[in-house]
């Protein structure tokens, strides 16, 4: 069993793991591009039910290109998000895998919303996409 532990800049905030994710994935949408400041997201979701979160959070609703809303949770000291979950889906939350600050951390299985790639961008070609 992995442990791991993500945590925001100031290390008041954090989300610890006891499982591997369930996948791994980046996201080329424009929102996510805003909200990391980099070309694309790149988070892992863990089944809700391994992860601890510890520290005070405040949340932002944001609802995506094709209407579903998922809140975000970030400390409210740095302002770095820790984590998100799809509104109603409590069975799974998803983290930044920046967070987890571990450069060997499991790379991404799965891509969305590559019609906003940019075009200098290059992923493995046997991943998932949609």
């Amino acid at each position: 069993m992995t442990t791991r532990t993500a945590s925001c800049t100031c290390g008041q905030l954090t989300a610890t793991t006891s499982e591997e994710p369930i996948r791994v994935s980046v996201c080329h949408c424009l929102a996510c591009q805003r909200r990391s400041g980099s070309a694309f997201a790149f988070q892992a979701r863990f089944r809700r039910s391994s992860v601890t979160l510890s520290g005070e959070s405040t949340s932002y609703v944001r609802t995506g290109d094709e209407g579903s809303r998922s809140v975000f949770h970030f400390c409210p000291r740095c302002g770095d998000t820790i984590h998100f979950e799809l509104e109603g889906d409590g069975s799974s939350i998803a983290i930044p895998v920046g967070a987890f600050a571990e450069p060997g951390f499991p790379a991404p299985t799965f891509s969305v919303y590559e019609k906003r790639k940019h075009t200098w961008v290059s992923l493995p070609d046997d991943m998932e996409r949609m």
